[in-house]
């Protein structure tokens, strides 16, 4: 497994990254303000079940790579590197560009957590993310790929899941402050935009000089 200090380090900076408003969050908003709280806290455990499949599906090719194709590893890593890059500097660009969410209408808890997780799992952007996020903090000479993949994977999924929780617990504020309707929000907006354009390009960073042990 990682070290405690990766660990620290990954808990620390998934924080931050499940903090940052999407189209995830802005689901869970949206289905919370209009439809009651507890729509919003079946939307986000919604949401992390369908994290549950990008997981799985980065843990069992991170793997092969990992193990058996060390050139396409560095591949993975510099793309991956220069995707939190490209993030970075869009969010220090556009620091309180609001992201799309999607339209709702009133359904029953069912299809709101069966659409939670269809929104997740169909998010393109989700499964980039994972595969440019998690391989810096794996470490082949520290055990299975698999596993450590995995347990990163739900420590973000459960991180994830209980930010999405709080925004559903504060639905009106929340949705107020996402979309950046009052001044004091999209300073907030601005604000948070930058601090996670800078733990991008950092994250970024580190991922392309970091050589493979």
């Amino acid at each position: 497994m990682p070290t405690v200090h990766s660990l620290v380090l990954f808990m620390a900076a998934g924080l931050a990254l499940n903090l940052t408003p999407g189209p995830d969050m802005l689901y869970v908003a949206a289905r919370s303000t209009t439809e009651g709280r507890l729509a919003g806290v079946v939307s986000a455990i919604g949401i992390g079940a369908g994290t549950l499949v990008h997981i799985a599906a980065l843990a069992l090719g991170l793997s092969a790579l990992l193990t058996a194709v060390p050139v396409a590893y560095q591949a993975v890593r510099f793309a991956g590197a220069a995707y939190l890059i490209y993030l970075g500097v869009r969010a220090l660009l556009r620091p309180n560009a609001p992201a799309a969410a999607p339209n709702v209408q009133r359904a029953s808890l069912g299809a709101v957590f069966r659409q939670g997780v269809v929104t997740n799992v169909l998010n393109p952007k989700v499964a980039l993310f994972f595969l440019a996020f998690l391989p810096q903090f794996v470490d082949p000479s520290r055990g299975n790929p698999v596993v450590q993949t995995t347990v990163l994977g739900l420590m973000f999924d459960a991180q994830g899941t209980l930010v999405n929780v709080a925004v559903a617990l504060g639905a009106s504020a929340a949705g107020d402050w996402l979309r950046g309707r009052d001044g004091g929000g999209t300073r907030a907006a601005a604000v948070l935009g930058r601090v996670t354009g800078v733990i991008f390009i950092g994250l970024g960073a580190r991922l392309a000089l970091a050589s493979r042990k």
